[in-house]
């Protein structure tokens, strides 16, 4: 009887080992899987951030871009206003002398 209580307990033993190896190869498994999705991720976010990054640059450009572009028109107008303003003031007098007629 002794004899097959050891028997018991060896097989019992043997059993416990074999659930336990295959708790930790499904643990470790499982770590590798964690691992793979969390770099899936990370490189995802990484990728995501870039995107953005590049999107909020190119809107940050295109609007330095407008403001260089407005700025040059605005001077444009002054300049063109300031002929205008010449132009008007040498027509008013040209206009004025031929009146008077000094020409």
């Amino acid at each position: 009887m002794n004899e097959e209580h050891i028997q018991q307990v060896l097989e019992i033993e043997k059993q416990a080992n074999e659930i336990h190896d295959k708790a930790i190869r499904e643990a470790e498994q499982f770590v590798k899987q964690a691992d793979q999705e969390s770099q899936t991720i990370i490189q995802k976010a990484q990728v995501d951030a870039q995107e953005e990054a590049d999107r909020l640059v190119g809107k940050a450009q295109a609007k330095d871009e407008s403001a260089r572009i407005l700025a040059e028109a605005k001077e444009n107008i002054e300049r063109t206003k300031g002929l205008a303003m010449s132009h008007f003031d040498r027509a008013v007098s040209y206009v004025l002398d031929r009146a008077a007629g000094r020409e």
